[in-house]
Protein backbone atom coordinates (compact mmCIF):
# COMPACT_ATOMS: atom_id res chain seq x y z
CA UNK A 1 0.00 0.00 0.00
CA UNK A 2 1.47 3.33 -1.05
CA UNK A 3 -1.15 5.63 0.45
CA UNK A 4 0.64 6.11 3.77
CA UNK A 5 -0.92 7.82 6.77
CA UNK A 6 -0.35 11.58 6.83
CA UNK A 7 0.14 13.90 9.80
CA UNK A 8 0.46 17.65 9.98
CA UNK A 9 2.41 19.82 12.36
CA UNK A 10 -0.52 20.03 14.75
CA UNK A 11 -0.32 16.31 15.43
CA UNK A 12 -3.46 15.37 13.53
CA UNK A 13 -4.26 12.36 11.34
CA UNK A 14 -5.14 13.43 7.80
CA UNK A 15 -7.16 11.32 5.41
CA UNK A 16 -9.72 11.31 2.63
CA UNK A 17 -13.24 9.91 2.43
CA UNK A 18 -14.58 8.85 -0.94
CA UNK A 19 -17.62 7.30 -2.52
CA UNK A 20 -16.50 5.18 -5.49
CA UNK A 21 -18.82 4.21 -8.33
CA UNK A 22 -17.24 1.19 -10.00
CA UNK A 23 -17.58 -1.82 -12.25
CA UNK A 24 -15.16 -4.71 -12.45
CA UNK A 25 -15.10 -7.92 -14.51
CA UNK A 26 -16.39 -11.28 -13.28
CA UNK A 27 -18.62 -9.63 -10.68
CA UNK A 28 -21.80 -11.65 -10.16
CA UNK A 29 -23.54 -8.70 -8.47
CA UNK A 30 -22.78 -6.26 -11.31
CA UNK A 31 -23.91 -8.77 -13.92
CA UNK A 32 -27.05 -9.78 -12.00
CA UNK A 33 -28.28 -6.22 -11.44
CA UNK A 34 -27.35 -4.88 -14.88
CA UNK A 35 -30.70 -5.34 -16.65
CA UNK A 36 -33.18 -5.74 -13.79
CA UNK A 37 -34.76 -3.55 -11.14
CA UNK A 38 -33.71 -3.80 -7.54
CA UNK A 39 -30.26 -4.22 -6.11
CA UNK A 40 -27.94 -5.92 -3.66
CA UNK A 41 -26.26 -4.79 -0.43
CA UNK A 42 -23.07 -6.62 0.57
CA UNK A 43 -22.67 -6.77 4.35
CA UNK A 44 -19.84 -9.14 5.25
CA UNK A 45 -17.52 -11.80 3.82
CA UNK A 46 -16.40 -14.95 5.62
CA UNK A 47 -14.16 -17.90 4.84
CA UNK A 48 -15.75 -20.60 2.70
CA UNK A 49 -17.71 -23.47 4.28
CA UNK A 50 -14.62 -25.68 4.39
CA UNK A 51 -12.62 -23.05 6.29
CA UNK A 52 -10.00 -22.77 3.56
CA UNK A 53 -8.58 -19.52 2.24
CA UNK A 54 -8.04 -20.58 -1.37
CA UNK A 55 -11.38 -22.06 -2.39
CA UNK A 56 -14.58 -20.03 -1.98
CA UNK A 57 -15.71 -17.25 0.32
CA UNK A 58 -19.19 -16.86 1.74
CA UNK A 59 -20.88 -13.47 1.76
CA UNK A 60 -23.94 -12.11 3.54
CA UNK A 61 -26.15 -10.03 1.27
CA UNK A 62 -29.54 -8.34 1.01
CA UNK A 63 -31.53 -8.38 -2.22
CA UNK A 64 -34.05 -5.54 -2.38
CA UNK A 65 -36.68 -4.12 -4.71
CA UNK A 66 -40.04 -2.41 -4.89
CA UNK A 67 -42.05 -5.64 -5.25
CA UNK A 68 -41.74 -9.28 -4.29
CA UNK A 69 -41.56 -10.23 -7.99
CA UNK A 70 -38.58 -7.90 -8.53
CA UNK A 71 -36.66 -9.47 -5.67
CA UNK A 72 -37.53 -13.04 -6.69
CA UNK A 73 -36.45 -12.33 -10.28
CA UNK A 74 -33.16 -10.89 -9.03
CA UNK A 75 -32.51 -13.88 -6.75
CA UNK A 76 -33.22 -16.26 -9.65
CA UNK A 77 -30.68 -14.44 -11.84
CA UNK A 78 -28.09 -14.59 -9.05
CA UNK A 79 -28.75 -18.31 -8.58
CA UNK A 80 -28.28 -18.94 -12.31
CA UNK A 81 -25.05 -16.93 -12.56
CA UNK A 82 -21.97 -18.84 -13.75
CA UNK A 83 -20.05 -17.01 -11.01
CA UNK A 84 -22.02 -18.12 -7.95
CA UNK A 85 -22.90 -21.10 -5.84
CA UNK A 86 -26.25 -21.79 -4.25
CA UNK A 87 -28.35 -18.91 -2.90
CA UNK A 88 -29.19 -19.74 0.71
CA UNK A 89 -31.91 -17.46 2.03
CA UNK A 90 -32.24 -16.64 5.71
CA UNK A 91 -35.60 -17.36 7.28
CA UNK A 92 -35.51 -14.17 9.34
CA UNK A 93 -34.04 -10.73 8.78
CA UNK A 94 -30.40 -10.47 9.83
CA UNK A 95 -29.82 -7.79 12.48
CA UNK A 96 -26.60 -6.30 11.08
CA UNK A 97 -25.06 -3.72 13.42
CA UNK A 98 -25.03 -0.24 11.95
CA UNK A 99 -27.10 -1.26 8.92
CA UNK A 100 -28.80 1.67 7.24
CA UNK A 101 -32.42 1.49 6.10
CA UNK A 102 -32.70 -0.96 3.21
CA UNK A 103 -33.93 0.64 -0.04
CA UNK A 104 -37.17 -0.55 -1.62
CA UNK A 105 -40.26 -2.12 -0.11
CA UNK A 106 -39.11 -5.76 -0.14
CA UNK A 107 -35.82 -7.18 1.16
CA UNK A 108 -34.48 -10.73 1.49
CA UNK A 109 -31.21 -11.74 3.16
CA UNK A 110 -29.09 -14.57 1.79
CA UNK A 111 -25.70 -16.26 1.98
CA UNK A 112 -23.77 -16.90 -1.22
CA UNK A 113 -20.50 -18.70 -1.99
CA UNK A 114 -18.24 -17.44 -4.77
CA UNK A 115 -14.63 -17.25 -5.96
CA UNK A 116 -12.51 -14.76 -3.94
CA UNK A 117 -10.49 -14.13 -7.08
CA UNK A 118 -13.51 -12.28 -8.49
CA UNK A 119 -13.46 -9.70 -5.68
CA UNK A 120 -12.19 -6.12 -6.10
CA UNK A 121 -11.98 -5.45 -2.35
CA UNK A 122 -8.43 -6.89 -1.90
CA UNK A 123 -7.11 -4.68 -4.70
CA UNK A 124 -8.73 -1.58 -3.20
CA UNK A 125 -7.34 -2.46 0.22
CA UNK A 126 -3.81 -3.02 -1.11
CA UNK A 127 -3.83 0.55 -2.40
CA UNK A 128 -5.04 2.14 0.81
CA UNK A 129 -8.83 2.23 0.27
CA UNK A 130 -10.56 0.75 3.34
CA UNK A 131 -14.33 0.29 3.04
CA UNK A 132 -16.31 1.56 6.02
CA UNK A 133 -19.90 0.82 5.03
CA UNK A 134 -21.82 -1.97 3.28
CA UNK A 135 -21.37 -1.95 -0.49
CA UNK A 136 -24.47 -1.25 -2.59
CA UNK A 137 -24.90 -2.64 -6.12
CA UNK A 138 -27.52 -1.35 -8.56
CA UNK A 139 -27.79 -1.12 -12.33
CA UNK A 140 -24.60 -3.08 -12.86
CA UNK A 141 -22.45 -0.73 -10.73
CA UNK A 142 -21.06 -0.95 -7.20
CA UNK A 143 -21.05 1.96 -4.74
CA UNK A 144 -18.21 1.84 -2.22
CA UNK A 145 -17.76 4.19 0.73
CA UNK A 146 -14.06 4.13 1.62
CA UNK A 147 -11.48 5.87 3.76
CA UNK A 148 -8.11 6.55 2.11
CA UNK A 149 -5.14 7.00 4.41
CA UNK A 150 -3.62 9.81 2.44
CA UNK A 151 -4.27 13.18 0.83
CA UNK A 152 -6.29 14.09 -2.23
CA UNK A 153 -3.31 14.33 -4.54
CA UNK A 154 -2.50 10.67 -3.81
CA UNK A 155 -5.98 9.40 -4.65
CA UNK A 156 -5.90 9.33 -8.46
CA UNK A 157 -2.51 7.57 -8.80
CA UNK A 158 -3.72 4.81 -6.48
CA UNK A 159 -7.08 4.56 -8.25
CA UNK A 160 -5.26 4.29 -11.59
CA UNK A 161 -3.31 1.35 -10.17
CA UNK A 162 -6.55 -0.32 -9.03
CA UNK A 163 -8.07 0.26 -12.48
CA UNK A 164 -5.10 -1.39 -14.16
CA UNK A 165 -4.74 -4.33 -11.79
CA UNK A 166 -8.46 -5.16 -11.52
CA UNK A 167 -9.54 -4.13 -15.03
CA UNK A 168 -12.06 -1.88 -13.29
CA UNK A 169 -13.96 1.20 -14.36
CA UNK A 170 -13.93 3.58 -11.38
CA UNK A 171 -15.45 7.03 -10.97
CA UNK A 172 -15.21 9.21 -7.85
CA UNK A 173 -18.78 10.10 -6.87
CA UNK A 174 -17.77 12.20 -3.86
CA UNK A 175 -14.61 13.14 -2.00
CA UNK A 176 -13.93 14.97 1.27
CA UNK A 177 -10.81 15.46 3.37
CA UNK A 178 -10.67 15.18 7.14
CA UNK A 179 -8.17 15.44 9.94
CA UNK A 180 -8.41 14.08 13.47
CA UNK A 181 -6.20 14.64 16.55
CA UNK A 182 -3.74 11.78 16.91
CA UNK A 183 -4.55 11.63 20.62
CA UNK A 184 -8.22 11.09 19.79
CA UNK A 185 -9.14 7.60 21.00
CA UNK A 186 -10.88 6.93 17.71
CA UNK A 187 -7.48 6.44 16.05
CA UNK A 188 -5.72 4.63 18.89
CA UNK A 189 -5.46 0.99 19.89
CA UNK A 190 -6.44 1.93 23.43
CA UNK A 191 -9.98 2.42 22.20
CA UNK A 192 -10.15 -1.40 22.15
CA UNK A 193 -10.84 -3.64 25.11
CA UNK A 194 -8.02 -5.92 26.22
CA UNK A 195 -9.68 -8.89 24.52
CA UNK A 196 -10.35 -7.01 21.28
CA UNK A 197 -6.74 -5.80 21.16
CA UNK A 198 -5.38 -9.30 21.81
CA UNK A 199 -7.54 -10.88 19.11
CA UNK A 200 -6.87 -8.11 16.57
CA UNK A 201 -3.10 -8.10 17.11
CA UNK A 202 -2.90 -11.90 16.90
CA UNK A 203 -4.93 -11.89 13.67
CA UNK A 204 -2.69 -9.22 12.17
CA UNK A 205 0.51 -11.03 13.17
CA UNK A 206 -0.76 -14.30 11.67
CA UNK A 207 -1.52 -12.69 8.31
CA UNK A 208 -5.32 -12.56 8.56
CA UNK A 209 -5.37 -9.13 6.90
CA UNK A 210 -3.02 -10.09 4.09
CA UNK A 211 -4.32 -11.23 0.71
CA UNK A 212 -4.55 -14.08 0.27
CA UNK A 213 -5.11 -14.63 3.96
CA UNK A 214 -2.33 -16.38 5.79
CA UNK A 215 -4.70 -18.02 8.25
CA UNK A 216 -8.37 -18.94 8.42
CA UNK A 217 -10.83 -17.81 11.08
CA UNK A 218 -11.13 -21.44 12.18
CA UNK A 219 -7.38 -21.63 12.82
CA UNK A 220 -7.37 -18.30 14.66
CA UNK A 221 -10.24 -19.39 16.88
CA UNK A 222 -8.41 -22.62 17.73
CA UNK A 223 -5.18 -20.78 18.56
CA UNK A 224 -7.01 -18.33 20.83
CA UNK A 225 -9.19 -21.10 22.32
CA UNK A 226 -12.47 -19.38 21.51
CA UNK A 227 -15.36 -20.24 19.21
CA UNK A 228 -15.33 -18.98 15.63
CA UNK A 229 -18.43 -16.88 16.37
CA UNK A 230 -16.73 -15.22 19.36
CA UNK A 231 -13.58 -14.56 17.34
CA UNK A 232 -15.52 -12.86 14.53
CA UNK A 233 -17.46 -10.75 17.04
CA UNK A 234 -14.23 -9.45 18.62
CA UNK A 235 -12.66 -8.77 15.21
CA UNK A 236 -15.69 -6.88 13.89
CA UNK A 237 -15.90 -4.69 16.97
CA UNK A 238 -12.17 -3.94 16.81
CA UNK A 239 -12.30 -3.19 13.08
CA UNK A 240 -15.30 -0.90 13.59
CA UNK A 241 -13.46 1.15 16.23
CA UNK A 242 -10.23 1.37 14.26
CA UNK A 243 -11.55 1.89 10.73
CA UNK A 244 -14.74 3.88 11.21
CA UNK A 245 -14.13 6.83 13.53
CA UNK A 246 -17.77 7.95 13.42
CA UNK A 247 -18.88 4.67 15.00
CA UNK A 248 -17.19 5.45 18.35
Amino acid sequence: MTGASQTNEGGRFMGTRLTLDLWHPNCWACESTDDVDGGVIAHAIYDGPDGSVDQTVRGLFTAYGETTDEVEDLLAIIQDSRLTGEVKELQERFDYAGQSTTPGNVAREFFLDYDPGDMVCPTLLSHGFVHNAPCRIEGGRESWQVVFSGTRDQVEPELDAVREEAGADIEVASITSFDTPLNDKRWRMDSLTDTQREVFEHARERGYYQWPRGVSTRELASELEVSKTTLLEHLRKAESKLLDPESN
